[in-house]
Order: C-alpha cells, then sequence, then structure tokens
C-alpha cells in the first residue's frame, strides 16, 4: 500500500505536484528553472529536477510578476 502524503508536507516537489501546488503552470516552472543558472530552488536527484516548495513560495511572494 503506498502512503500518500500531502503536498503541503513535502520538502521536495515533481514540476507536476508543484503546477497543482503553486496553480502555476508546468511548462511555465519549467521555463522558469530555465531562466537561471543553477536556481537555489531547484535540486538534482541524479538528472531528475525537484523543486524546494519552501524557497520556490518566498521567491513567489516577493514577486509581482512571473
Amino acid at each position: 500500500m503506498k502512503k500518500e502524503v500531502n503536498l503541503e508536507n513535502k520538502f521536495l516537489l515533481t514540476f507536476d505536484e508543484a503546477s497543482k501546488y503553486f496553480g502555476i503552470g508546468e511548462n511555465k516552472l519549467r521555463n522558469m528553472a530555465s531562466y537561471e543558472d543553477n536556481p537555489d530552488w531547484i535540486l538534482y536527484n541524479g538528472c531528475r529536477r525537484l523543486i524546494k516548495r519552501v524557497r520556490l513560495e518566498e521567491i513567489l511572494m516577493e514577486s509581482e510578476t512571473i
């Protein structure tokens, strides 16, 4: 049996999960991750990119547009 964890309790999110959590399109999140060299809100697990939920929340709270 697979245990479900609420998105607000997860430290790392996939782009699909982050899209649902933040209400931002998955392509927009991927584009945001590509704008910067080595953004501090992305963590690499091998070649898989994961989003640090709390750090991206902080960035979005400070932003006026995305």
